[in-house]
């Protein structure tokens, strides 16, 4: 029994009640009982009867009138749980059992009278005494291993089954036991139902319910609204089943819970089938429909045509009631709508069909206006998701403040998105969102946002800070590629003093902001300066709103990086102001007034002001602007330097003299400064100043070029004293006119004069007389002490600065330079110095002035400075003519050796006599080189002799030279001296040092010298063995002394003699023993010539190298001959040349027989000889030779005779070729006669193809395509076997690429021609094939006749369309020809085509909602059938079929057609068939007619065409009979609807 198929009485809630107790009323032993109440109408006979049966409710066949029942068998499951169900109803009062009846041998359906166990009475009990007994009472005593699991089941019964109950509204569960506190109720019901609406236009309706859940002990909400949406929809043909074959409509509901769900149990089922099932759909809706389920009831089958059906209506359900739900309420707050997109399905199903649902859903959703968006009016705006944006969070807030401050966004949809309401635009909504694929609005949208308001004057500096704040922050990620930076928002402070905006584009480096204690003051120095330097602060107040931004360092940090605002302090603003002065005057007197009253306010510190005026512009006395300057001057009137110099000897060196602009008193808001204070001001910090404080300048003083007053001699020496004291570096210029001006007063002979500081001394008494009397012929000038007083002794110091000698040594280098000067100048008499120190100096005059040494040192005076002065003269007489003192020697047999290669310098003896061996002291101290010693290497060099004469030197001689080579840092004369010369013994006579050799005793390397005998060797017995310690200086006149060096020349040699072939065995084996003896260590250089010079002889004749070269043993003779590769000449080395076998596998030589492969390869290519080629296969096989990779000379010899043949290319080869296609293509290996080893050998080594490749195979094609020649049968048969077993998406490419003709067959020939593959077509069309095949040209692919297994029709056709094939039906053009209007007859159009069940069966195939046709669009199509005009003709129509070729060609067929119709003169022609025609005729009649119905109806949608027009052939076959239509539109599940009714008997209302 089913609650919800009975029958209520009218004005009763339908109410099902469950009570379990504990009591056994039946008296059968159960351990409880389920009792069941149900305020039906109660049972009658036939419902007795049904139950007494299988098979026979009384509920069949009504499925579509709401019954939920099904398969006859309802009641009977009671027997799960009870063996004997009870009945009371209506007067009834029987009961069942599942055990045979004992009369008829039947259990289950046998019924029996109860008249006690249970009483009504005992039922009342249970119930409650107070209230009557319900209709219907069933009594269910429970299997005892049932008890649990009924109490779990009714305990879980889902609150929200009553959703979709048509008729129960209330539901309880109530435990009754015999202690009353253990008592449980647990009741549901539909509290209410309201704002029912009904939508005729999609036959649905909506409604809200209210579920109560009244729960024993539950606290948890127990009250949930739902909005409830249901809908028909007619069941398609195709999703018909045999199960609901008389239910013709699909009742969908779909629940809204507002707020949580009631629930009760561990799932929530998002599926119900009237009765919840298992499915979790992850959904927040709840889906209701007739589907059908598992036995189980668990779950839906999902696999079902009838439930697929379902949920292909499920979409448009859902799109249908949101829409409703959303645009429903006019009257409802626009913010309070985002809660209804939470029954969005966001979140994917378990089930990909449930997924599938949920993506028709959102693709529905997309194209629907549904999405709230704001536009700040009283107007709700709906956009598609796709038009509408979201705004970052941030930017909602400064809207939201922005508008409270009275700005207007009445135009916030015309920035090229419509922005989604802000209640809507909140992070709890991402999810459903992103669901709807709703993106952040482009950067740009804030650009034009800001642009199109007020929003950056009209809005409060808090509020321009948020929007500064948000601009900064998504400056890297949004905003600075966008067109923000040709906003004006960023606020400045004009020269006018009012406020203005900026671009970001055109502010960089124009706006300046400052701390706070700074910024009015700034601010109004800026004015002041009209903002000179192009540069504008910020407004004060935004300044102060920046510094108290909570985000002050981030927002900084962008208006500084991005804006290119800076930050001052009054240190830098000063700083950079200091450029843009130079162009006004006033300007630069304004900021001296500026710095003044700064410092005084401590805004800059003394040094800031300091570093300032050193670089700030000043106005001098002339009125102009002075950028550079050297120093700056007091005014002229009362200085002391104009006491000093009468006039400024400054001026023309940048020396500025203040202006009088600086000693005027202004005034500058507010802020007064006196002329005086500036002018102090100035003094302290820019540096004007006076002697003895005026740094001095770089010029030269006219007025030091005569004496000066003793006054101004001590005011100049007390000017340089304060300049020293200060650490002040005098001027080059001013220095040099002090030191060399003849203005200080001196004393020569006793006699006065005035001579520069630089040219005068001051000594003391004794000294002075001392230097006087020992130079009698040079007078001292010394500073006038008479004259000047002891004062000037207190300026010594600057005295020594000017240029003032103090020292004796000075005095005596000035006597020396004195003598030297007067010498040069030949001022002197001859009774004096000229005497002395001309060129011919006698013997007296030279003991004269070594006396002279001998009388300074005498009275302890330093004689160094005067010898200084004097030794650089020439007047010592030599054996090289007269010399410097320190370029000549003193002669002693020391210089024995270095006479011999030197032109020493030597003291005439003979002229001077032995007395000059008296003053070898003071020659000594004059430079005279007395002792030889290292210090004269270098004297010998000097001094070399020409190098004709330093041929065939001594000993004693080359081993001097090559002490002076060894000591001198500079050996290069004597180097170059000897390089070349014949000057070094050795074996073969003397010999250039580049031709020579050194080698010691133990280099063994000597052994390679003798090698050809050539070398000359250096004579270590001429020598002495200390030539061996001289190898560096050896080395760098060209001895060679290496191993290296010797190798070299070695090389050299042998060079030479392997170019001409000249190696004779005996060089031969002196070299490999000297190898041998080195142990195989030769340098790089040689070890590669050794390698790469041809000096082996081998079998072939010739000279190889030693890699070139093989060494024959007897492990050779299994494979090769001798003279089958370069062995090495046995017959001209002899045997002896295998004792060398490791020294030649050293050097190259291959030794070992599997180490040749590379060789033998590399002698292959110039064989012609089968055998001896074969042979070396057979080797090169054997040991597994690998070519290079980059080996390009790879080759396979083709014999063709034992001596004759070609070489070939392995990628021009093929091993084999079975089908004997390639031939012509390629040289098949097997076919010659080399062994299989041989061939496997090609295959592995050569990589030469087993079978021709897929590239092979297309060349082949290519081959044939260009020949025009036809190809036979079976060469196309293995061919396409070919390309059908090797087709895949990798050669599908290439295949396509390299085919652009494609095999047909001709009828006319036996061949098979190859045509261009744009006019060939595959056949798919057997009308139209036939009607082509007549052409004479073939039209049509190949197909191979009979086909086989691996070739089959079917492959080929994939294969053809894959490359490009066309089919004959899309191909072939159809042109109607014109009807000859003279034949034409008349006729009614009812007799044609004004067919009732013509009409109702198009109308019915239009109103398919696939179609989407409106109402007006269906009727306009059949009224155009129904205004044709016919005609009948005797003759047939011609239409006309034609393929247009790729050549230009047209290719055209006719064929008869029996009806046509003329759109643009709405006629229809005929072609008048004879009663009682062939059949053939009649269907060919009825084709052509549905054809042509068809597309006249459907002439925009040409993909139905072929549907229509099948409904329409079948219909002509039964001349449209209505009863036959009807069964024709029920298969093919077609319906018409009201409207469609109402037109239909509008026109054939007579």
């Amino acid at each position: 029994m089913n609650a919800e198929d009975n029958e209520y009485p009218e004005g009763v809630d339908p109410t099902l009640e469950f009570v379990i107790t504990s009591k056994d009323i039946t008296n059968t032993g159960a351990p409880a009982t389920l009792l069941v109440f149900n305020n039906e109408r109660g049972f009658s006979p036939k419902n007795v009867e049904s139950i007494c049966s299988v098979g026979r409710s009384t509920k069949k066949g009504l499925r579509k009138r709401g019954y939920i029942g099904e398969k006859g068998i309802g009641f009977k499951s009671v027997f799960l749980i009870t063996s004997q169900p009870y009945i009371f109803s209506n007067g009834y009062k029987i009961r069942f059992n599942e055990k045979p009846c004992q009369q008829c041998n039947v259990g289950y359906i046998v019924p029996e009278w109860v008249e006690e166990d249970p009483t009504i009475f005992d039922i009342q009990s249970v119930y409650g005494l107070s209230t009557a007994l319900p209709t219907t009472t069933l009594v269910l005593p429970l299997k005892s291993e049932k008890v649990k699991p009924v109490k779990d089941q009714l305990s879980t019964i889902h609150p929200e089954v009553l959703l979709f109950l048509s008729k129960i509204k209330r539901l309880s569960v109530r435990e009754d036991n015999d202690d009353p506190r253990l008592n449980t109720v647990s009741a549901i019901s539909i509290s209410s139902e309201k704002n029912f609406v009904t939508l005729k236009s999609m036959d649905a309706e909506s409604y809200t319910l209210h579920l109560t859940a009244d729960v024993s002990g539950n606290q948890d909400d127990n009250e949930c609204g739902y909005y409830m949406w249901k809908q028909r929809f007619p069941v398609k043909q195709q999703n018909k089943v045999d199960v609901r074959s008389e239910v013709d409509e699909w009742v969908i509901t779909l629940a809204f819970p507002y707020g949580k769900r009631l629930n009760r149990g561990a799932s929530m089922p998002g599926i119900y089938s009237f009765l919840p099932t298992e499915m979790v759909t992850n959904f927040p809706f709840i889906i209701q429909a007739d589907f059908l389920l598992a036995s189980s009831r668990e779950n839906i089958l999902w696999d079902n045509k009838w439930n697929e059906g379902i949920l292909d209506c499920v979409p448009v359900a859902f799109l249908n009631s949101f829409t409703s739900l959303v645009k429903s309420s006019e009257s409802a707050a626009i913010s309070s709508l985002p809660n209804q997109f939470r029954f969005l399905p966001v979140m994917e199903s378990s089930h990909y069909k449930l997924n599938q649902v949920r993506d028709a859903i959102k693709t529905m959703l997309m194209n629907e206006t549904i999405v709230p968006c704001e536009s700040y009016t009283r107007k709700k705006l709906f956009r598609k998701p796709t038009e509408v944006g979201r705004l970052k969070p941030a930017f909602w807030s400064i809207l939201n403040r922005a508008r409270s401050q009275g700005v207007s966004f009445s135009n916030i949809s015309s920035h090229g998105a419509y922005l989604l309401t802000s209640s809507f635009d909140q992070e709890e909504y991402d999810s459903i969102l992103e669901f709807m694929e709703i993106r952040a609005v482009d950067n740009e949208w804030y650009a034009k946002c800001i642009a199109g308001s007020n929003l950056v004057m009209g809005v409060s500096e808090e509020v321009y800070m948020q929007l500064l704040l948000f601009i900064a922050e998504n400056w890297g990620t949004s905003f600075y590629m966008t067109n923000i930076t040709n906003i004006p928002f960023i606020k400045y402070v004009g020269m006018d003093g009012k406020v203005n905006l900026f671009k970001i584009n055109t502010c960089a480096n124009k706006l300046l902001a400052a701390d706070s204690p700074y910024i009015s003051w700034l601010i109004n120095w800026n004015t002041e300066f009209h903002c000179s330097n192009g540069k504008f602060f910020l407004p004060a107040a935004t300044q102060d709103a920046i510094g108290s931004c909570l985000k002050k360092h981030a927002l900084k940090k962008w208006l500084m990086e991005e804006v290119k605002v800076k930050f001052v302090s009054v240190s830098e603003y000063a700083d950079d102001l200091i450029p843009s002065l130079i162009y006004d005057r006033k300007l630069v007197v304004t900021y001296a007034h500026f710095l003044y009253h700064s410092l005084k306010k401590t805004d800059l510190r003394e040094s800031e002001v300091q570093d300032m005026c050193r670089k700030m512009p000043i106005v001098d006395n002339y009125g102009k602007i002075i950028v550079r300057r050297q120093g700056v001057l007091v005014p002229a009137n009362g200085s002391r330097w104009v006491e000093l110099f009468g006039s400024n000897p400054w001026r023309q060196h940048s020396y500025v003299e203040l202006g009088e602009d600086y000693t005027r008193s202004m005034s500058y808001f507010g802020n007064y400064t006196s002329g005086e204070d500036l002018v102090s001001f100035m003094k302290t910090y820019i540096g004007a100043s006076d002697v003895p404080d005026l740094y001095p300048p770089n010029a030269a003083v006219p007025t030091l070029s005569s004496p000066l007053t003793k006054n101004n001699t001590f005011l100049l020496l007390r000017w340089l004293y304060c300049l020293r004291i200060t650490r002040v570096t005098l001027p080059d210029r001013f220095l040099s006119s002090i030191k060399n001006g003849s203005w200080l007063k001196i004393s020569l002979s006793g006699f006065p004069g005035s001579r520069p500081p630089s040219e005068s001394f001051m000594l003391n008494t004794s000294s002075g007389s001392i230097l006087q009397n020992g130079s009698v012929l040079v007078d001292i000038p010394l500073v006038d002490l008479k004259f000047y007083g002891n004062e000037i002794w207190s300026y010594k110091e600057e005295l020594q600065t000017v240029g003032v000698r103090f020292e004796n040594k000075e005095a005596c280098e000035f006597i020396g330079k004195r003598l030297m000067s007067l010498a040069a100048s030949s001022e002197l008499t001859r009774d004096n110095v000229v005497s002395i120190l001309s060129s011919e100096l006698t013997r007296e005059n030279v003991f004269s002035i070594l006396k002279f040494i001998q009388y300074l040192g005498a009275h302890y005076i330093p004689s160094t400075d005067f010898v200084n002065q004097i030794k650089q003269g020439k007047w010592v007489r030599t054996s090289q003519g007269y010399m410097t003192p320190n370029n000549s020697v003193l002669s002693s047999n020391e210089w024995k050796a270095a006479s011999q290669i030197s032109k020493i310098p030597f003291i005439d003896k003979d002229y001077y006599g032995e007395e000059i061996l008296s003053f070898k002291k003071e020659l000594e101290r004059l430079g005279v080189i007395v002792n030889f010693d290292e210090s004269c290497y270098q004297l010998v060099s000097d001094n070399l002799k020409s190098s004709s004469s330093l041929t065939s030197l001594s000993s004693e001689a080359m081993l001097l030279l090559l002490r002076c080579i060894k000591k001198l840092r500079s050996s290069d004369k004597l180097v170059q001296a000897v390089k070349n010369k014949k000057c070094v013994k050795t074996n073969l006579g003397f010999r250039r040092p580049s031709e020579c050799f050194l080698v010691t005793s133990e280099a063994k390397w000597g052994c390679l010298l003798h090698v050809f005998g050539s070398f000359p060797i250096l004579d270590a017995n001429f020598y002495g063995h200390s030539i061996f310690s001289m190898d560096k200086e050896l080395k760098k006149i060209g001895v060679m002394v290496d191993f290296e060096d010797a190798a070299k020349e070695f090389t050299s040699i042998f060079k030479q003699q392997a170019s001409a072939s000249s190696i004779r065995k005996e060089n031969v084996f002196s070299f490999l023993e000297c190898y041998r003896k080195l142990k195989k260590k030769f340098p790089e250089e040689l070890k590669k010539c050794i390698r790469e010079e041809k000096w082996l002889k081998t079998k072939l004749g010739d000279y190889k190298r030693p890699n070139e070269c093989l060494l024959f043993c007897s492990d050779w003779n299994a494979f090769l001959k001798r003279d089958d590769g370069p062995f090495i000449d046995e017959q001209f080395y002899g045997s002896r040349i295998k004792s060398y076998r490791e020294e030649l596998n050293h050097l190259g030589v291959i030794t070992g027989i599997n180490k040749g492969c590379q060789v033998i390869a590399s002698y292959l290519n110039s064989q012609s000889n089968f055998e001896k080629i074969n042979r070396l296969y057979n080797y090169l096989s054997e040991f597994k030779w690998e070519p290079a990779d980059d080996d390009d000379d790879k080759k396979i010899w083709l014999p063709r005779g034992a001596d004759n043949g070609e070489w070939v290319s392995p990628q021009d080869c093929v091993l084999h070729d079975k089908n004997n296609l390639f031939g012509g293509l390629l040289y098949v290996l097997d076919k010659y006669k080399y062994e299989r080893k041989i061939l496997g050998f090609f295959a592995d080594i050569f990589n030469v193809k087993f079978h021709p490749s897929v590239d092979d195979y297309c060349n082949l094609w290519k081959k044939w395509e260009a020949s025009g020649n036809q190809i036979t049968h079976s060469e196309c048969c293995a061919f396409w076997e070919f390309v059908v077993k090797n087709w895949n998406l990798k050669t599908e490419e290439t295949f396509n690429q390299s085919f652009s003709k494609l095999p047909v067959s001709s009828s006319s020939s036996d061949g098979i021609f190859l045509s261009d593959k744009r006019d060939v077509f595959i056949g798919d069309d057997l009308f139209l094939t036939d009607l082509f095949q007549s052409c004479s040209r073939p039209t049509f692919v190949w197909y191979p006749q009979p086909s086989s297994k691996t070739l089959t029709r079917t492959k080929l056709v994939d294969i053809f369309n894959k490359l490009g094939v066309r089919t004959i039906s899309e191909s072939a053009q159809k042109t109607l020809s014109d009807v000859d209007q003279l034949k034409l007859a008349p006729i009614s159009s009812k007799e044609k085509f004004r067919k009732k069940g013509l009409v109702k069966l198009i109308l019915g195939f239009l109103a398919d909602p696939n179609l989407n046709l409106e109402t007006e669009r269906r009727h306009e199509a059949v009224s155009r059938m129904l205004g044709l005009e016919a005609f009948e003709t005797a003759d047939p129509m011609i239409v006309k079929y034609s393929l247009s070729l790729s050549c230009g060609d047209v290719v055209t067929v006719e064929d008869k057609r029996m009806i046509r119709w003329d759109k643009q003169n709405s006629k229809l022609f005929v072609q008048k068939r004879e009663e009682g025609g062939c059949q053939k005729s009649r269907i060919e009649h009825a084709d052509h007619f549905g054809e042509v119905i068809a597309e006249g109806m459907l002439w925009e949608n040409e993909e139905v065409m072929p549907q229509l027009s099948e409904l329409i052939r079948l219909g002509y076959l039964v001349e449209f009979d209505e009863e036959a239509i009807d069964f024709l539109m029920k298969k093919k599940n077609l319906q018409i609807f009201v409207d469609d009714r109402q037109y239909l008997c509008s026109i054939f209302s007579s």
